[in-house]
């Protein structure tokens, strides 16, 4: 009976050791994302079909807000993510402590003004609304579009921090409404002009070029600097995971897509 029990034990720890490689393994070749469901999860499933032939398998974790897939990222549920530009990033680790950094860049969404209770430039008076996003850096970026079409002029000295608070000259006396960035498309109807992220105007079924009445222009500063890139934890920018995640992200068949797909609302730099 012993030498029973004793066999048994042995085919456990045995069928134990022999699992836990297996897992191990294919954690190995999993790679799980967290991703904003428009473009980035989109263009994600292609790049699972990249994975795929070598050998990997992507896991996509949708999030629809701007807090939530850093914090995931950085509590270790996630290998990387995509959803932001880089000047987000670094306020955000700032902000919150963490310790994310930028893998690579990989596309480029033209910020766009979108009509709402009006129809044009022409049409902004004394006293219209402009809604904007209130998180930091794309505050900012929004603030420095309407300054290029010569409705507000900003403080210089503020930069990619700029707030209301930076406006030095507002000629027609322009209401600056600070809304999250997931509630822009759905206040059109209540401000006169929207400046809308290019994620959440593709939520929307807004197309930048199509329906935006401007927008930053693809050869700009902006395009460079707001690039949406795949971030990782520190340490992490040339893992095996991270080479293979990028890697496929660059390959022509994602190249492809987000061209032939979004036309123009979603740029490849790569």
């Amino acid at each position: 009976m012993k030498k029973l029990l004793s066999v048994l034990l042995v085919g456990v720890v045995s069928l134990g050791l022999f699992t836990g490689c297996a897992t191990q393994g294919s954690d190995d070749k999993t790679i799980v994302v967290g991703a904003s469901p428009t473009p980035h999860a989109e263009i994600l499933k292609v790049a699972q079909e990249v994975l795929k032939e070598e050998g990997y398998t992507l896991e996509i974790k949708e999030f629809t807000d701007y807090v939530q897939p850093n914090l995931t990222l950085e509590n270790k549920e996630l290998d990387a993510n995509f959803f932001q530009h880089l000047p987000y990033l670094e306020d955000f680790n700032v902000k919150n402590g963490t310790n994310l950094v930028s893998a690579g860049a990989i596309h480029y969404e033209p910020l766009g003004v979108y009509p709402g209770k009006i129809k044009s430039l022409d049409a902004v008076v004394d006293g219209s609304t402009i809604a904007v996003p209130n998180d930091t850096t794309n505050e900012a970026r929004a603030l420095l579009l309407l300054e290029t079409l010569g409705l507000i002029k900003i403080d210089p000295n503020a930069g990619l921090e700029a707030t209301p608070k930076d406006i030095i000259e507002n000629p027609k006396n322009i209401v600056i409404k600070e809304l999250e960035a997931a509630q822009l498309a759905r206040s059109l109807p209540d401000v006169d002009l929207a400046v809308i992220n290019g994620n959440y105007a593709l939520q929307a079924s807004l197309n930048v070029d199509k329906d935006a009445i401007a927008k930053e222009e693809k050869d700009s500063l902006a395009a460079q600097t707001y690039a949406n890139i795949i971030a990782v934890r520190a340490g992490d920018e040339t893992s095996t995971k991270t080479t293979a995640l990028m890697n496929a992200l660059k390959s022509d068949k994602v190249k492809t897509y987000i061209e032939e797909t979004y036309q123009g609302a979603v740029v490849p730099i790569f």
